[in-house]
C-alpha cells in the first residue's frame, strides 16, 4: 500500500540512498523529502484531471455578495487544487475565479474539481510511479550532486506523466459531440 513515506523512500532508493520508514528519521535526505513532498504532490495532482483526485460538490453562496458584476460568491473547498467544471455538463455556469472564490449568478454552484488527495493508497499505480519519479528528480541533485542524473529523472518523469495521463483518461467514456451546425456541416 502506497504512502507518502513509501513514495519518498522509493525515490531515494532509485538514487542509491538508503530507504527509510518514517519522516521522523534524523537524516538530511529524509528531511529534504518530507519538505519537498507536499508541494510536489499538489503540483502533480494539478497537472491532470486524475480520476482518483476528482470530487463533486454543490457550494452554497457566501453571506456577503460581491460588490458588482455577479450576484453571489462561493468559497472554494479547502482541499481545492484545480477547477474542472462549474455547473452541470448540460448547464454550464458563467463564472469568474478570484482568489479562493468563484463569482457567479446562481444560488447554488455545482463544482467538479481536483482535490488534494493525500491518501496515496487510493491513487492509481501509474500516478504512484509518476510521483516516485517526480520525487527522484527533485531529490537527485541533493542526493548525488549530479546534474545529468537530475535531468535524466526529469525526462523520465515527463515521459511517464504522459503515459499516466493517457491511461487515466482512457478510464472515462469518450466525449461525444452534440448535434449542431458545426457537427452537421461535416456530413
Amino acid at each position: 500500500m502506497a504512502t507518502s513515506v513509501s513514495i519518498c523512500s522509493n525515490a531515494l532508493q532509485m538514487l542509491g540512498a538508503k530507504s527509510f520508514s518514517s519522516f521522523d528519521e534524523p537524516r538530511d535526505h529524509v528531511r529534504s523529502a518530507a519538505n519537498l513532498y507536499p508541494s510536489l504532490r499538489d503540483t502533480v495532482l494539478r497537472a491532470h484531471t486524475w480520476n482518483c483526485a476528482t470530487r463533486r460538490v454543490i457550494l452554497a453562496p457566501m453571506v456577503e455578495p460581491p460588490p458588482f458584476d455577479f450576484r453571489q460568491q462561493f468559497q472554494l473547498p479547502g482541499d481545492w487544487l484545480r477547477t474542472i467544471q462549474v455547473g452541470t455538463r448540460d448547464r454550464p455556469v458563467r463564472y469568474q475565479s478570484e482568489g479562493q472564490r468563484i463569482l457567479a449568478d446562481v444560488d447554488q454552484l455545482p463544482l467538479v474539481y481536483i482535490f488534494r488527495n493525500d491518501v496515496e493508497a487510493t491513487w492509481s499505480t501509474n500516478l504512484i510511479s509518476v510521483m516516485e519519479l517526480a520525487m527522484a528528480a527533485a531529490l537527485a541533485y541533493t542526493v548525488t550532486a549530479s546534474v545529468s542524473l537530475r535531468d535524466s529523472y526529469r525526462d523520465e518523469f515527463a515521459r511517464q506523466l504522459k503515459v499516466a495521463k493517457a491511461i487515466d483518461g482512457q478510464d472515462d467514456p469518450p466525449e461525444e459531440f452534440s448535434s449542431g451546425g458545426f457537427y452537421e456541416s461535416r456530413f
